[in-house]
């Protein structure tokens, strides 16, 4: 997988809003801003309004860290927007969310940096630093972290992301069936479709192949209730 995997458009928005759970006119404001009032507010995941309403998968993994983040804290997300503008720049990559080379150990200290230089409150940094110097994750950083699974090599780019946790064997994979959460190559949704249908779990199991436990694993993400809707703020 190179960079220009991060570049694949592969959802609308509605379908990514859907898979991220979080309301399609947050996943919006994320991507193109808008204006509040007499004050118009830059996006967030991209440098810049496209109008564009197709994510990719850049877009997708980064709005997945959002979400997470959001979820910790109630950060005011044009101040983070700053850090992430930063951290492009140091970098040199659009997506330095959905890349590993920021959190590596050796460069924390420009995340740090970043954070400071944007005045982003440390109540709402992606990393600390510690007294012995070291610098480690905060819990929104490590949570996010605990469900990317990033490539070894090169600019270790986000491959693939583990929604329910990587215990689980839900995965969203941009190289399998577009982008949508499967098990073992099967889309969660067909199966807890066919559930919801009637079908029996064993038959369903035994028609797809699949251990029990892990088609128990694809309805229970998919019957998962999406989090409580949140309204962005203009201070958001």
């Amino acid at each position: 997988m190179n960079l220009s995997v991060l570049d694949r458009e592969l959802y609308a928005i509605p379908e990514a809003a859907k898979l991220l759970r979080v309301p399609p006119s947050t996943l919006q404001w994320w991507l193109e801003g808008g204006k509040r009032g007499r004050k118009l507010y830059p996006p967030v995941l991209r440098a810049d309004a496209t109008g564009s309403k197709v994510m990719t998968w850049g877009e997708f993994v980064e709005a997945r860290y959002l979400r997470e983040y959001r979820r910790v804290h109630e950060v005011p997300l044009q101040q983070l927007r700053l850090v992430v503008d930063t951290l492009r720049e140091e970098f040199g990559i659009p997506y330095p969310l959905a890349h590993f080379k920021p959190f590596v150990a050796g460069n924390r200290e420009l995340v740090l940096r970043a954070q400071e230089v944007a005045e982003l409150d440390a109540d709402f940094w992606l990393v600390v630093g510690i007294a012995s110097g070291q610098t480690i994750y905060t819990p929104a950083t490590e949570a996010f972290l605990d469900r990317v699974e990033f490539s070894a090599v090169g600019d270790q780019e986000a491959l693939r992301i583990y929604p329910a946790g990587k215990g689980s064997p839900v995965v969203v994979d941009p190289e399998r069936s577009f982008g949508v959460p499967t098990v073992r190559g099967i889309r969660t949704d067909v199966l807890a479709e066919l559930v919801d249908a009637g079908d029996p779990v064993d038959a369903i199991a035994e028609d797809y192949d699949l251990p029990i436990a892990e088609l128990k694993a694809a309805i229970a993400y998919e019957w998962t209730p999406a989090p409580a809707p949140t309204i962005e703020s203009s201070a958001a």
